[in-house]
């Protein structure tokens, strides 16, 4: 199993560049970054800086929208950063969230976020795509490599993941949920013709080391609002008897106004709603033993990564703790004699 460390891009920038190196010590394979850009700084200019100084790390947005960048600027971001830095970036895509509905926009259509996913991979790709009737190529791109994942929550989304996904993108550890969305999104790639083990599979969720469970819970109960920004949708379009399993729609239901200025921030007002067992499925706190226990289980219904929000007061101790016993508990184990 990968790792991955999601960072919101806060000033200073310099401090999303620490903390970016920091993973990379402590054995993360991935740092992910928010892509809102009224409310945190620009990630794709940040990344340039954590490229830079790091060696093996790999990054990209969790997650980018269609819709607040015109998609032949950034398939040509990835694609120069690729050239700079030997092909080390990866795109999360989604219909969009804050990014959008800050500037009272919506989130994008199914039909949009389909195209973009095609255009952005092509040109990213170095190679050609159709795009607003012209055929369109980055003459100095040659050799960039990029591959994007889908998030999505409901069962439309999860069927354009699993048909042009390199990966899905799931903000939430419950287990139950978890496996519904990957057994989905693997069908949908079967009767796509793909071979469903292709589509590779990221859990996102909090992830805070620690043995005060009440204060844990205050850190992260913002998530449990932010993924209900995503259900409400899903409710409105699809009702409460959906075949979306009830452990992701019923908590929304004391939810009320949401305050995006406030989005992901510990302590928020806007996530009273939200119980602490949904805090408790959805992220994984405690000590070490029971992030590992969480994440074999994980493992165990098909998850290749798993990446860890760190908006919380705990974010250096959570990432030592996770280099120096989880990520080698989850390795695979080899000896150097038999």
């Amino acid at each position: 199993m990968d790792f991955g460390a999601v960072l919101q891009t806060n000033p200073p920038s310099a401090r999303t560049v620490q903390l970016a190196k920091l993973a990379e010590a402590h054995g993360f394979s991935h740092v992910w970054t928010f892509d809102s850009h009224l409310l945190w700084q620009e990630p794709y200019v940040i990344y340039s800086r954590i490229l830079a100084e790091t060696d093996r790390i790999i990054v990209g947005p969790m997650v980018t929208n269609p819709g607040t960048r015109d998609w032949t600027v950034t398939a040509s971001t990835y694609a120069t950063l690729n050239e700079m830095y030997g092909n080390r970036t990866i795109c999360g895509i989604g219909r969009g969230d804050s990014a959008v509905r800050v500037i009272n926009g919506a989130p994008t259509t199914l039909k949009t976020l389909r195209e973009s996913v095609h255009v952005i991979r092509e040109l990213a790709n170095s190679r050609a795509v159709e795009y607003n009737g012209a055929t369109l190529q980055f003459p100095w791109s040659r050799g960039s490599t990029l591959d994007v994942w889908v998030a999505a929550y409901g069962p439309l989304a999860l069927k354009l993941a699993g048909e042009v996904g390199d990966g899905f993108i799931l903000q939430m550890a419950d287990l139950d949920v978890a496996e519904w969305m990957i057994k989905t999104v693997r069908e949908a790639a079967a009767n796509a013709g793909r071979d469903p083990l292709s589509v590779k599979f990221c859990v996102a969720a909090p992830m805070y080391i620690g043995d005060n469970w009440g204060h844990m819970r205050n850190q992260c109960r913002w998530f449990g609002g932010m993924v209900g920004n995503h259900v409400a949708d899903i409710v409105a379009k699809y009702g409460t008897e959906s075949q979306v399993p009830k452990a992701l729609t019923d908590y929304i239901i004391g939810r009320q106004d949401y305050d995006y200025n406030a989005h992901g921030r510990a302590g928020n007002l806007h996530a009273e709603f939200v119980p602490d067992e949904i805090i408790d499925r959805f992220c994984l706190l405690g000590p070490a033993k029971d992030h590992i226990e969480k994440l074999e289980a994980l493992r165990a219904i098909g998850v290749d990564q798993f990446a860890g929000y760190l908006q919380h007061d705990n974010k250096e101790e959570t990432m030592r703790v996770y280099g120096e016993t989880v990520i080698p508990a989850m390795a695979e184990h080899i000896v150097a004699k038999k």
